[in-house]
């Protein structure tokens, strides 16, 4: 079942005031809670009323159960890279150990000069307005619900769960991508006491950082003489062991989730708790949200409040650099690849529709000569245009892009199943 294409804008304003209007009202928890403890919960009962108001007068059900196994099947895939990601977010955490985090200083980054130098030459006012925790991670999601169920009221083009599927899609290839990027190589935090204040790793570094990474992180003749030999020869020593319980088959997780004793009895419970991470992890989840969020509102619905969402984007952007949850090239990067991922889910998925508008596309640069053959009654004319237009179909659903997107999926799950697995055999015969 194809994802639908870009709707044209439409549905008048009532979304985009709704979003406003749910942005405004969560964020008197900072300015008034009083007033915020009694309009929020009338916001959400307003919106809830007329939603459900109009559930019997929607007529795209049969649209939106063709949705159904696509949308269940990219939240399946989504919640595949969130697992993925969190055993990744604790690798990089764990196998450097807490010293390591607590001592390397942060990276010197141009982002958060450039506002720290904005605050001394900026009015007070605007300022304040950059500090403002306005909009937030969870504001995101919540926009692009509003965004799904206004195919209720015929806002943007249904099927609703159509259009979650592809954002739950883009989302997990996103999430994939961050993991391998994240992973490949080790960022210390711009905010250096995080990782001893969340976890509870062992403070020395894994026997693979104590063979491959301490020898020769600090001697700059020991780093020209590994380049040369493109061996790792310093004798480490006695190695310093890890706690290892009792994790049945998921024992191989020992090596990246490094548990302590006081919380080793679950491997599962430790991914849990692995959160955002502390160490930089390149590029932000946070961001690649926002970014796809704001995207699905401008193909979808578009008008100023597509606008607006961009200026939030930009807003929580700055926010995550001046408040050191990311160095600046994290925000930069999730921007350009949420949009770009976003585009690329917008060309693959809608590939049955594109056929369709092709061969209507072609039946009327056609109609007058048919017309004229009609007319005729030459029988063997018409037939020839027909079977121009079949044949242009065929051609077109050869190249269908869908193929592709599976494809690039498959690949990417097996992209990360073979990591696991040579990890598992690493790990096995060491």
């Amino acid at each position: 079942m194809p994802w639908p294409p870009a709707s044209r804008p439409g549905g008048g304003g009532g979304l985009g005031a709704a979003a406003i209007s749910y942005v405004a009202v969560d964020y008197l928890r900072h300015v008034s809670p009083a007033w915020h403890a009694r309009l929020q919960p009338l916001l959400w009962t307003a919106l809830a009323v007329v939603a459900v108001s109009r559930v019997p007068f929607y007529r795209h059900w049969s649209a939106e159960l063709r949705s159904a196994l696509p949308f269940l099947a990219s939240m399946i895939f989504m919640l595949s890279a969130l697992l993925f990601e969190a055993l990744s977010v604790r690798f990089v955490t764990a196998v450097l150990g807490l010293d390591w985090h607590s001592d390397t200083p942060p990276l010197p980054d141009t982002g958060q000069w450039l506002l720290l130098a904005l605050n001394e030459k900026l009015p007070h006012a605007i300022v304040e307005i950059l500090r403002a925790r306005i909009i937030g991670l969870h504001h995101f999601l919540m926009l692009f619900m509003m965004l799904a169920f206004s195919v209720l009221f015929d806002s943007v083009k249904a099927p609703g769960l159509g259009l979650g599927a592809r954002y739950m899609f883009t989302m997990a290839i996103g999430r994939l991508l961050r993991a391998i990027t994240f992973v490949s190589t080790i960022l210390p935090s711009a905010r250096p006491w995080c990782a001893n204040a969340r976890f509870r790793v062992p403070a020395y570094p894994h026997p693979w950082a104590q063979k491959y990474y301490v020898p020769y992180a600090s001697d700059a003749n020991a780093i020209h003489q590994i380049i040369r030999e493109d061996v790792a020869y310093a004798d480490p020593g006695e190695y310093l062991t890890d706690f290892r319980p009792d994790w049945g088959s998921m024992s191989f997780l020992i090596n990246f989730l490094r548990p302590t004793a006081s919380e080793g009895s679950s491997w599962y419970s430790l991914l849990k708790k692995a959160g955002g991470g502390c160490n930089d992890l390149i590029y932000s989840g946070h961001m690649l949200v926002a970014v796809l969020t704001a995207m699905a509102w401008t193909e979808a619905y578009g008008g100023f409040s597509s606008a607006l969402i961009w200026l939030l984007v930009l807003h929580s952007a700055q926010r995550e650099v001046r408040e050191r949850h990311h160095y600046t090239v994290d925000c930069i990067v999730a921007i350009y690849v949420g949009i770009l991922l976003w585009k690329m889910t917008g060309f693959i998925w809608p590939a049955k529709n594109t056929v369709k508008e092709r061969r209507l596309e072609m039946l009327e640069k056609i109609q007058g000569q048919l017309t004229h053959a009609a007319k005729d009654s030459d029988i063997d004319e018409v037939r020839e245009l027909l079977q121009e237009i079949e044949l242009g179909s065929r051609e077109n659903q050869s190249r269908d892009p869908s193929r592709a997107m599976w494809l690039f999926a498959c690949a990417t799950i097996f992209f990360s199943i073979t990591i696991v697995l040579l990890a598992f055999t690493w790990t096995s015969d060491g």
